[in-house]
């Protein structure tokens, strides 16, 4: 069984949404193994769950698959469920055998009062095998901003790159998530930090013209000189005649202010781990909110 590169759309009900959003292939099998403890969990019932922990049910039981409870809790934002797992003495970090984790399955699922409650309780940001998927990248493709912030407020690396994905920013411009685009960014990503074939995240806002995410990249200093293995600039692969080409043409004639170099400039010495300090300086609030970009 293997996990698909592009999980589909997640599903509304029943057991087809967690097989869309794990991106795995059940047989009938491994979904037979399944406890009483999965299936109270996944269905939030609350009080059947404590019943079966009171009476001792392993409260890491695995399916074939090394699906825990906890795992179908967090995928299907149960939030009473997972802090009674938790209590209980649940592994917040296990990991099926495609590497899925239940802090992957909460930013797959959006449910970011899951995300914090692991977070608190010792989950690891990113897992210790780099060819694990990443629960910051799952939650930069399905556009799931508020996941995203508790993430990185709880020390993720915004530039970690996973080697078929690319980087966080990467993702959120290739599926043109701009709340997420602007989170990473205003967190300190580094905006040139891409994906495959090259391609920076402008060169993937490029692609689908994307005029507001273009705008907000080259804001935030991204290289409009960056070429893509196939030795193309952005604008060289932006859609004859759209926004974004558009938008290139023109802040190739007439590029960044003094104001916004400076702006560059200050923050890169700053450095990604000091921005989040800002507002401790002794400086005006306008100063603050010009190097914040807000």
């Amino acid at each position: 069984m293997k996990r698909s590169a592009e999980p589909g759309a997640l599903l509304k009900h029943g057991p087809d949404r967690k097989r869309a959003c794990w991106g795995i292939l059940i047989s009938q099998g491994s979904w037979a193994d399944r406890s009483p403890l999965h299936e109270a969990a996944s269905q939030g019932r609350l009080l059947a769950l404590r019943t079966l922990l009171d009476q001792g049910c392993p409260v890491d039981s695995v399916t074939i698959d090394n699906v825990t409870p906890l795992h179908e809790a967090c995928l299907s934002g149960h939030v009473p469920c997972v802090r009674a797992l938790i209590n209980a003495g649940a592994n917040v970090n296990a990991a099926t055998i495609d590497g899925v984790t239940p802090l992957y399955n909460c930013c797959a699922s959006g449910n970011v009062g899951c995300v914090e409650l692991l977070l608190q309780n010792g989950t690891h940001t990113h897992t210790t095998h780099t060819h694990y998927p990443s629960a910051l990248h799952e939650a930069c493709k399905r556009g799931n901003s508020q996941c995203v912030e508790s993430l990185l407020s709880h020390g993720a690396d915004p530039d970690y790159k996973v080697s078929n994905l690319g980087s966080p920013l990467y993702v959120s411009c290739l599926h043109q998530h701009a709340a997420c685009t602007k989170i990473l960014l205003h967190r300190g990503a580094d905006v040139n930090v891409g994906g495959g074939r090259g391609d920076s995240p402008l060169h993937a806002a490029v692609r689908q013209d994307n005029a507001d995410l273009v705008s907000l990249l080259l804001d935030y200093g991204a290289d409009v000189n960056l070429r893509d293995d196939n030795n193309r600039r952005p604008r060289e692969v932006a859609p004859d005649g759209g926004r974004a080409q558009q938008m290139l043409l023109s802040f190739e004639v007439s590029p960044r202010s003094l104001c916004q170099l400076c702006r560059l400039q200050i923050r890169n010495l700053l450095g990604r781990t000091r921005l989040e300090l800002l507002d401790l300086l002794p400086l005006p609030s306008l100063l603050t909110h010009y190097l914040e970009h807000t």
